[in-house]
């Protein structure tokens, strides 16, 4: 598959699907839009495209039998669910069904944006993926699912945050690099909020605490002095 520059959005909400399509637009994506599941998916079966952003709770088809329709027509698009519905059952749900991602609302277009050039890496077979197809990723000893929003070591579950996961998701795409705060503030918690670094260095303090062996002398997250942190998955 080639990467997803074209992307269909199915979302009722108009307001929501206007800004969607406008951030999409902006950032040179070919842009086809539905504001049911039936028409939806007429214009995934007729268009195919590279991606769609299917909402959940849609007038006359909801979207888990869109994206049940859309895989047992072997249509090879992307598929990321963007919904309100952010209950583990709804996004193991859609993971079985066939999605690639799930978004829980309300989240901003940079996370979005980020997720969708994280499917443009892996189609390109440049950077790995973040996740498998069960939504899972490897970081030394430990194994984040990102559809259940937890950390597992061994047989112990510790829970994530949505920002805890989001900000882990962040490193994991720009892994390696040396990100300094300020970045990070920007990418991950957006400009309409207004956290300072010390809200960052909080979270990383509790991720440390999730994904290494020994949270005082980490592995995997690591500070860089007068930068910021740099993070790798290996040991």
């Amino acid at each position: 598959m080639t990467s997803p520059r074209r992307v269909l959005v199915i979302e009722d909400e108009k307001m929501l699907r206007m800004a969607l399509v406008d951030a999409l637009v902006s950032e040179e994506f070919d842009v086809l839009q539905a504001a049911d599941g039936e028409g939806g998916l007429e214009l995934a079966l007729a268009e195919g495209p590279d991606l769609i952003l299917l909402d959940l709770m849609l007038p006359k088809r909801d979207g888990f039998s869109v994206l049940r329709a859309i895989r047992q027509d072997r249509l090879a698009s992307h598929v990321i669910i963007l919904s309100a519905r952010g209950e583990e059952w709804d996004r193991v749900q859609g993971f079985e069904y066939g999605a690639d991602d799930y978004v829980v609302k309300p989240f901003s277009m940079r996370e979005l944006l980020l997720r969708i050039r994280a499917l443009e890496r892996r189609d390109a077979g440049g950077a790995p993926g973040i996740e498998d197809a069960s939504g899972r990723v490897r970081i030394g000893q430990v194994e984040v699912d990102f559809a259940a929003y937890c950390v597992v070591r061994g047989e112990e579950r510790m829970g994530l945050s949505r920002r805890e996961l989001e900000l882990l998701r962040y490193f994991l795409l720009h892994e390696g690099e040396a990100i300094d705060r300020l970045r990070i503030l920007t990418d991950v918690w957006g400009a309409n909020e207004a956290p300072t670094t010390r809200t960052i260095d909080t979270h990383v303090l509790k991720l440390r605490k999730k994904i290494e062996a020994n949270p005082a002398d980490p592995v995997h997250l690591q500070t860089v002095h007068g930068v910021g942190y740099r993070f790798t998955r290996r040991d």
